[in-house]
């Protein structure tokens, strides 16, 4: 199953983006925050990847966050919630609105999302109210693109026994300076960075 995705958006659509990997362009559903934090056509993106597969269909729906990927893998586990209609409802609502919503029990609220009906709304609420996180889900940011150099770089320094995080930070810190372009050198400034 595909999972994450990364190469040129060729195109992007409210609903639907077309990414190119490979020389393969694949086309991916959307929701309108994702759409709204795309770059722009040409530049490089990464989508967490939920694949989703029936005996006539395979459909790839795009996330730019794993948080927002994490609550539609929820949503669709409720009866009568289907990918199509999750997107919709993730288009229809900022995800940490939807999950206070759900968290209060807040019907009227979740009613006023285009799709859903009072059942569907009541279904949420039961179905989910205690499997989703009570901090704000939508607090993660956007990962920016990474090139192939500087994941080499996280990779490596992982291997290393280095948080992902403090990794991450020391990889930014070593680029916001202008440095960096091998990864020799990339690897070398950013494990300095790292050890201060």
């Amino acid at each position: 199953m595909i999972a994450h995705l990364r190469g040129k958006l060729l195109a992007k659509h409210p609903n639907q983006a077309i990414v190119e990997t490979g020389g393969v362009g694949y086309d991916v559903t959307i929701s309108v925050p994702t759409f709204s934090d795309l770059p722009a056509v040409g530049a490089e993106v990464t989508l967490h990847i939920h694949t989703h597969v029936r005996e006539d269909l395979i459909a790839l729906y795009g996330f730019l966050r794993p948080a927002e990927k994490r609550l539609f893998e929820k949503l669709i586990t409720v009866s009568g919630i289907g990918p199509k209609l999750a997107i919709t409802i993730l288009s229809g609502m900022a995800a940490d609105e939807m999950v206070s919503a759900i968290r209060g029990n807040d019907v009227a609220r979740l009613t006023r999302i285009p799709g859903i009906g009072k059942k569907t709304a009541e279904r949420m609420v039961l179905e989910l109210r205690d499997k989703l996180p009570t901090e704000g889900i939508a607090e993660s940011p956007v990962t920016p693109a990474m090139s192939a150099v500087e994941e080499d770089v996280l990779s490596a320094l992982m291997n290393l026994g280095y948080q992902r995080a403090a990794a991450e930070r020391a990889l930014a810190s070593v680029e916001k300076n202008g440095k960096g372009s091998s990864f020799e050198v990339m690897f070398r400034q950013t494990l300095g960075v790292l050890s201060k």
